[in-house]
């Protein structure tokens, strides 16, 4: 899509620079990426403390084991 912008061309040659990029379009989508993850990450970052997940890999291997084994006792038509 073409857009057209302004943008300060001194912070976009030394964008290019510091990217490698060898376009202006490259150099801008690889900032809007970066900006949009950054951003993302902030939003993780804000969960932070809030929410607390409790994890106990043993006992939920341990239940889907015993799942399993109810489905195929269950399959075999024994009760």
């Amino acid at each position: 899509m073409r857009t057209t912008l302004a943008i300060d061309e001194k912070l976009l040659e030394e964008a290019m620079k510091c990217t490698g990029e060898k376009t202006r379009t490259a150099v801008v989508n690889r900032a809007l990426k970066e900006f949009v993850r950054r951003k993302k990450l902030e939003g993780l970052k804000s969960l932070s403390g809030k929410i607390h997940i409790d994890l106990d890999w043993r006992k939920m291997e341990a239940e889907e084991l015993k799942a399993m084994k109810e489905h195929e006792r269950v399959r075999r038509g024994r009760r």
